[in-house]
């Protein structure tokens, strides 16, 4: 793997490897890496662990922890980049963790979760990402955007495959994408500042849309 922080999932079965590399290539991990601020991070909705890696490989200073309510996931990445001093890896959901860890976080971070939730959930997930923020914490965000392009409908036929056929990735029911201004007024309801909104669409086959945010206190 070309990602020195990706040596770390060197141990794992072949098809995970492969499965690890197709996320890095497919998303602008590294563009939220690049976000992160303070010692103390979370990556809701972590899987493998790939975005974890990014942020705890080569930074001894910071304390990240990854959560996924999928078990098999979990363990996929307890059994790799888990395995670094500054990790901790949990399997549970972000209310959860908000209700036991309350501003416990100067980053959060959440990578393609609210398409595989009803729009009418996103705003309890990202309050509860809110909950999670000490004073001054930053949310980033990233997301495919209903663009209107060709990439919506290649995107969209690509998570159902994952999601119904091969059951790579769990859903609560729903797999869907909306315009960026849906995803801009749940944030708003949320109790978030919008700093940034960042079309990341060029060159991959996805519409992605980053997002960085304060929280309002």
């Amino acid at each position: 793997m070309s990602e020195p922080s990706l040596e770390v999932f060197a141990s794992l079965p072949l098809a995970e490897r492969l499965f690890v590399r197709g996320r890095l290539a497919s998303a602008p991990l590294a563009a939220l890496a690049a976000r992160a601020h303070g010692a103390t991070m979370l990556d809701v909705g972590c899987g493998h662990g790939v975005l974890v890696a990014l942020l705890a490989v080569g930074h001894p200073q910071r304390q990240v922890v990854g959560i996924d309510p999928d078990d098999r996931k979990i363990e996929w990445a307890r059994r790799s980049v888990g395995r670094c001093t500054n990790v901790e890896l949990r399997a549970c959901t972000i209310e959860t963790l908000a209700a036991e860890r309350p501003g416990g976080f100067d980053t959060v971070l959440v990578a393609d979760v609210l398409y595989l939730l009803e729009p009418v959930a996103w705003t309890p997930f990202l309050r509860a990402a809110h909950r999670l923020l000490k004073p001054g914490g930053r949310l980033v965000l990233k997301e495919a955007e209903d663009d209107g392009s060709w990439r919506v409908t290649k995107a969209l036929l690509q998570e159902r495959v994952m999601v119904h056929l091969f059951r790579r990735t769990h859903s609560s029911g729903s797999v869907g994408f909306q315009p960026r201004q849906v995803l801009l007024e749940a944030l708003d309801r949320a109790g978030f500042d919008v700093e940034e909104a960042l079309a990341l669409a060029r060159g991959y086959s996805t519409p992605h849309v980053l997002f960085t945010a304060s929280a309002r206190r």
